[in-house]
């Protein structure tokens, strides 16, 4: 049983996955109360599931980028977890899991999340054989920088505001194909199948040093 960890932004995802089935999922936007929230909801997804911690084999944890003190508290949390269960850890991007969800496309895809002070921290994708690859680093941009930057039809997906999903809808014709805020809801379940994959080909990483993705930029990201 491999349960998953996002808490990359104030939504925060859990999931059950034995590899063959969704067990159990959970998404639902914290106002910053990452600390609190946590460690009971993953105690009552288990006892939802009739399962007990210690039929975990495998965690997953989404990485980032993300919110410092958000992925701080969530990585702590499964870092523990794995410690004291002696269970192996898989780290996934957040911007991967986000466009896991996507449908294949001839399109280029620009997947982004909240970074604080209206920023949005941006990952271009490109399908491949229906698989969607990342392309080049993550960068963090401002709403219309990133409408500057977008230059050919590019889906875009991610946690914008409603504000914000207005301006790009009045962009669609120049470029932009905004996907829908139900297919931008960043699912566990994802962050579950693709951590799967790799823990199946016993790629695991290093519980002591795995670490956040923070994006750097000038002055301070808040959380």
């Amino acid at each position: 049983m491999l349960l998953a960890v996002d808490s990359s932004t104030k939504w925060i995802g859990l999931a059950l996955y034995d590899g063959a089935s969704v067990l159990g999922e959970m998404v639902w936007k914290t106002n910053n109360h990452h600390t609190v929230e946590l460690a009971p909801a993953i105690e009552s997804l288990l006892k939802r599931c009739d399962l007990s911690v210690k039929e975990l084999k495998v965690l997953a944890v989404a990485l980032g980028p993300g919110s410092f003190t958000s992925l701080r508290i969530g990585l702590a949390v499964v870092k523990g977890m794995a410690l004291s269960l002696r269970i192996p850890v898989i780290g996934v991007p957040t911007l991967d899991v986000l466009v896991a969800s996507q449908p294949p496309s001839e399109l280029p895809m620009a997947a982004a999340l909240q970074a604080g002070r209206s920023r949005y921290a941006v990952m271009w994708y490109k399908s491949v054989n229906d698989i969607w690859k990342s392309q080049g680093e993550a960068k963090v941009f401002r709403l219309a920088e990133l409408v500057e930057e977008i230059t050919q039809p590019t889906l875009v997906c991610g946690e914008f505001t409603e504000e914000d999903q207005e301006i790009l809808r009045g962009k669609q014709k120049n470029n932009i194909v905004l996907v829908s805020p139900v297919q931008s809801l960043r699912r566990p379940a994802y962050l579950a199948q693709l951590a799967w994959k790799r823990w199946k080909k016993k790629d695991v990483d290093d519980v002591v040093t795995l670490s956040p993705i923070y994006l750097h930029v000038a002055g301070s990201i808040p959380a």
